[in-house]
């Protein structure tokens, strides 16, 4: 490894970013006819238009290790030496679903491999753990994924904020799309208000008081980040935030602003907002990668960013940690981004209401030998994404490669 010079800085960020969602889609408003609801009430009030809807077959190890299958090429594997997995929807207890990806990738062998859960904040502590260490290793690539389900239960008041995807980022010195700056503030809350017992197949939440929260640590936590580091609004160009639905991050916004921006100011900044909200509009809550969609959205639907822009980030996790940090783009990050991925939203499929309800809370059901085979599942066929999950055989879960 090379020596670095006393005092030489070297940058580190993102340099590849891939998102990976499942085939099929529920439109919200069918949603709202299907619990006697007005559409208004998720429409405008979530400002919500879809949710992605996952079967059985692509759980989160699926999911995470499609994301990174479009970004990464060999000499990429050859220099990864650590996979982070950021998820609150483990599917197990003990072994982290980082091994699993790191096996499907062929990551070569010497890279330590694990699992980050603190609610949907998981991600960003990931990214810390990365940063420092390619500080201490310059020539190393650490692997970050974002990868959860998030599932309510149905006709229950979190059912119109469900989402499944995940996020992959490639973070490496002189990174390509973003440096990550050394300026964060973290704040830590013991507080109740999304949990999820070990007994309990959703999680349990206390929706106005996690509202609450998320705005009062936001406004706190920035509050303490412009005095330690001298800033203020002035300073950003953009800013990003944890998206359990849009209009928590409209109302977000809003917060920090309150009158300290003239109104000219201020729809600069909401436009660049409604731009980071596009995906998020038609994925609903990816927990730990709703704030890393936020992201990916603002920069490839954003036409006013140009490298040199500082985008501030806010990471929530209930329970609560939360964390401001921010970004600065890099020159060339476009041409390293997609400007097709609407695409992909245009090309899924869309499912009724029974559908939704008999694919999204299907359960894995094991014989008495632990075994369960969906080679045959006609979701396996339909998928986009590259990796499934094909069976489970004497109670190990086995993946397999379809594109």
């Amino acid at each position: 490894m090379k020596i670095k010079e006393i005092g030489e800085k070297i940058k580190i960020g993102i340099d590849k970013i891939g998102f990976a969602m499942p085939k099929y889609f529920l439109d919200i408003r069918d949603l709202a006819i299907g619990r006697n609801e007005n559409a208004n009430k998720f429409v405008k009030g979530l400002m919500q238009s879809e949710m992605s809807i996952a079967p059985v077959t692509e759980d989160i190890v699926a999911l995470g290790a499609s994301a990174a299958e479009q970004i990464l090429d060999e000499e990429d594997k050859k220099n990864i030496e650590m996979v982070i997995v950021g998820t609150e929807s483990g599917i197990d207890q003990s072994k982290a679903s980082a091994v699993f990806i790191h096996n499907l990738l062929e990551i070569q062998p010497f890279a330590r491999c694990i699992e980050i859960k603190e609610a949907c904040y998981g991600a960003t502590a990931a990214l810390n753990f990365a940063k420092n260490y390619i500080e201490q290793n310059e020539n190393a690539s650490v692997l970050v994924i974002a990868s959860d389900i998030a599932k309510y239960g149905i006709n229950t008041p979190g059912e119109s904020t469900q989402g499944a995807g995940s996020i992959a980022m490639l973070i490496k010195k002189e990174p390509r799309i973003a440096v990550i700056n050394d300026e964060s503030i973290c704040q830590t809350r013991d507080i109740m208000d999304f949990w999820r017992p070990n007994y309990s197949d959703f999680p349990i939440v206390d929706g106005h008081f996690s509202t609450k929260q998320y705005l009062d640590c936001l406004t706190t936590t920035f509050e303490e980040y412009t005095k330690r580091y001298n800033q203020d609004l002035s300073d950003f160009d953009a800013f990003c935030f944890h998206l359990p639905f849009p209009k928590l991050g409209l109302k977000a916004i809003n917060s920090i602003f309150a009158k300290k921006v003239e109104k000219e100011e201020k729809n600069k900044f909401l436009e660049k907002f409604h731009a980071s909200i596009i995906y998020g509009k038609r994925v609903g809550n990816i927990y730990t990668g709703s704030l890393y969609l936020s992201l990916l959205s603002l920069l490839e639907n954003c036409d006013n960013l140009k490298a040199g822009d500082k985008i501030g980030m806010y990471s929530y996790g209930s329970g609560a940690v939360c964390e401001f940090f921010n970004l600065t783009l890099a020159d060339g990050f476009k041409s390293h981004l997609r400007n097709d991925r609407l695409n992909d939203f245009d090309n899924r499929k869309q499912l009724s209401i029974k559908e939704y309800e008999d694919m999204f809370f299907e359960k894995i059901i094991l014989n008495e030998e632990g075994n369960c085979d969906f080679s045959n599942n006609r979701f396996i066929q339909e998928s986009d994404n590259a990796f499934v999950l094909e069976k489970v055989e004497n109670h190990k879960r086995i993946y397999k490669k379809i594109k």
